[in-house]
Formats: C-alpha cells, sequence, structure tokens
C-alpha cells in the first residue's frame, strides 16, 4: 500500500509541475499589456558571461504600453540594448542616456490570434505531460508484486481522476490566457 501511495504522489507531483512549467510559459506571452516579466527571457553580456537582464539592471513598468530598463552601471547601456534587439521579441529598445525605454505596440488582431495559437500550444505540451506521469505511474503500479489486482485497479482510477483534475485545471488557465489575449 506504502508503494502505491508513493506511486500516485510522485505522479501528482510530475502533474503540478507540468502546470507550473505552462504558468511560467503563459506570462511570456504577452497580452499587450507591459510586464517586466516580457524581457525575463533577455541574456545580457556581463563583463564575458551571459546574464539575466534582471541581474544587471532595474526593469519596471511606469504605464502599461512602457517598459523602462534603468542598467545599475552606465556602461552597461549599449550592453542592454544590443541584448534587447537580440532578444527577437520585438521591441525596439531606445536609450536616452539614462534609461532604455521600451514602447509596447499594440496587438494586431493577427498577432492576438498567432498568441492565442501559442497559448494552446504550450496548453497541450502541458497535458502531454500530465499524460505521460499518468502513464509512467500505471506501468509502475503494473510491475507491482505485493498489491492486489484491486489495489492496482483503485489506484489507476485514483490516478487518472489526477489526470482529469489537472487537465480541466489546464483547459482553465488555457481559456483565461485566451481571454487576456483576444481583449483589446
Amino acid at each position: 500500500m506504502e508503494e502505491i501511495n508513493f506511486i500516485i504522489d510522485t505522479a501528482k507531483e510530475g502533474m503540478e509541475n507540468a502546470l507550473s512549467h505552462l504558468d511560467k510559459q503563459l506570462i511570456r506571452i504577452r497580452a499587450g499589456k507591459a510586464t517586466p516579466s516580457m524581457l525575463s527571457t533577455v541574456m545580457v553580456d556581463y563583463y564575458g558571461s551571459s546574464t539575466p537582464l534582471a541581474q544587471v539592471a532595474n526593469i519596471a513598468t511606469p504605464d502599461a504600453r512602457t517598459i523602462t530598463v534603468q542598467p545599475w552601471e552606465k556602461s552597461l547601456m549599449t550592453e542592454i540594448e544590443k541584448a534587447i534587439t537580440y532578444a527577437n521579441l520585438g521591441f525596439n529598445p531606445m536609450n536616452n542616456g539614462e534609461n532604455i525605454i521600451i514602447s509596447v505596440p499594440p496587438l494586431t488582431e493577427e498577432r492576438r490570434f498567432e498568441l492565442a495559437k501559442q497559448a494552446k500550444a504550450e496548453a497541450e505540451d502541458a497535458k502531454v505531460g500530465v499524460r505521460n506521469n499518468r502513464k509512467d505511474a500505471n506501468n509502475e503500479i503494473k510491475k507491482l508484486d505485493s498489491a492486489s489486482e484491486d489495489m492496482k485497479k483503485n489506484a489507476e482510477a485514483e490516478i487518472q481522476k489526477l489526470t482529469d483534475t489537472f487537465s480541466a485545471k489546464i483547459e482553465t488557465i488555457l481559456a483565461a490566457k485566451e481571454i487576456e489575449i483576444m481583449k483589446v
């Protein structure tokens, strides 16, 4: 019985990881409003090593359409500008000598559909992760010699309930993100 509980807990943990990964991926999909997390993938060449932008500058959003980046060292201004441009986020950074200012353009309808499609793909990846955890757990349960057939069936039913619960959560998260993306 203890082995079965361990397998179920492991499967649940894996499903939770798939859900948290989905959350992280969806944060990166912008929905028109400027957020500091839009620059989370930007890496700056900081004295020869690739460093996340947030570790070399202060990132703020003074309004819904603007991101400001204030480097802690003025010598990094051009490196940060280059890094933002090379990150291929569709931003055109402007340097005013003190800060780097990024105007976030409003989304076109075509771009909104692309972002919604991207969000669906991320949700599908999360569902695949959940299903893979289910499959792995069911395989582990089938290998158990110490458990009766009834115990195995009950455990598989519990794992299926977990799978259904997490799939529903993914659908809810996706629906909310799609509404956010499509809102003008």
